[in-house]
C-alpha cells in the first residue's frame, strides 16, 4: 500500500517543463486508475521522451491532427493512441501549452489491485509481468481512448490521477536509446527506465513503420 503523503496529485507545473526534464522525473511517481470494481496503482519504473516538432519519432512532428491534438496541451493531461491495430498506450503532456511534447508510460509496478489487472493481463505469468511494456500498461490500467484528455492533475474525481509516489534518485535512473521508433526519432536516448528494476520492458530495436507519441 502506498502511504497518504504519496496520494498528493503532481500539480500542473511539473508538467509544464521541458520534456527532458519532466520524463525522468517521473520514475518513481505512481498512476491511480480509479475503475468501477477498485482502483488500481502502478510505480513507474520506464518511460519515454518526445519532443514534437523538434523530433521525428512524434505522432506531432507533422503538425496539430484530430488524433493528436491533446498533445499540445494543457500539460498535465492524458494522450491516449492506438496501434497496431489492437493496443492503447498512454502518454502524459507536458511543456508549454501550444509545444506538443509527451512522455510515453512505458512499464510499472502493481502496487495496488493487482488482482484487478490480472483480470485484464490474463498472459502474465507473474504480476512483475502485468505493467512491463506500454500496451501491458494501459491494458492493466483498462486505459483506451475514453481517457484520452483527461486531466491527471486534477484532485478531485477523475478516472487517472498522476501522484507524487516517490521520485527515484539519480544514480538509479539509466537512459538509452527509444524502443521501436525507426529512422532519426530512434537515435534519441531518451528512453529514461530504473536501474535493476525487474518491471522495466527489454529493450527492442525500431520496427519498420511505427511511430511513438
Amino acid at each position: 500500500m502506498i502511504t497518504p503523503p504519496d496520494r498528493t496529485p503532481l500539480p500542473r507545473e511539473f508538467f509544464d517543463r521541458p520534456v527532458l526534464e519532466v520524463a525522468p522525473d517521473l520514475l518513481g511517481r505512481t498512476l491511480v486508475r480509479t475503475t468501477p470494481d477498485g482502483p488500481i496503482v502502478v510505480r513507474l519504473t520506464e518511460v519515454e521522451a518526445y519532443d514534437g516538432p523538434n523530433d521525428p519519432g512524434s505522432h506531432a512532428y507533422r503538425g496539430r491532427t484530430a488524433r493528436n491534438d491533446v498533445m499540445f496541451g494543457p500539460p498535465g493531461h492524458v494522450y491516449v493512441y492506438f496501434t497496431y491495430g489492437m493496443w492503447f498506450c498512454m502518454n502524459l503532456v507536458c511543456g508549454p501549452e501550444g509545444r506538443a511534447s509527451a512522455v510515453l508510460l512505458r512499464a510499472g509496478e502493481v502496487l495496488e489491485g493487482a488482482e484487478l489487472a490480472r483480470k485484464r493481463r490474463l498472459s502474465a505469468r507473474n504480476d512483475k509481468e502485468l505493467a512491463k511494456g506500454p500496451a501491458r500498461l494501459a491494458t492493466a490500467l483498462g486505459v483506451d481512448r475514453a481517457l484520452d484528455g483527461t486531466d491527471a492533475c486534477d484532485p478531485g474525481e477523475t478516472p487517472l490521477r498522476v501522484l507524487t509516489g516517490t521520485p527515484v534518485a539519480s544514480d538509479q535512473v539509466l537512459n538509452g536509446p527509444r524502443t521501436g521508433v525507426a529512422g532519426d526519432g530512434g537515435v534519441h536516448p531518451w528512453r529514461f527506465w530504473v536501474a535493476n528494476d525487474p518491471t522495466v520492458s527489454p529493450y527492442r530495436a525500431h520496427a519498420p513503420r511505427r511511430r511513438s507519441s
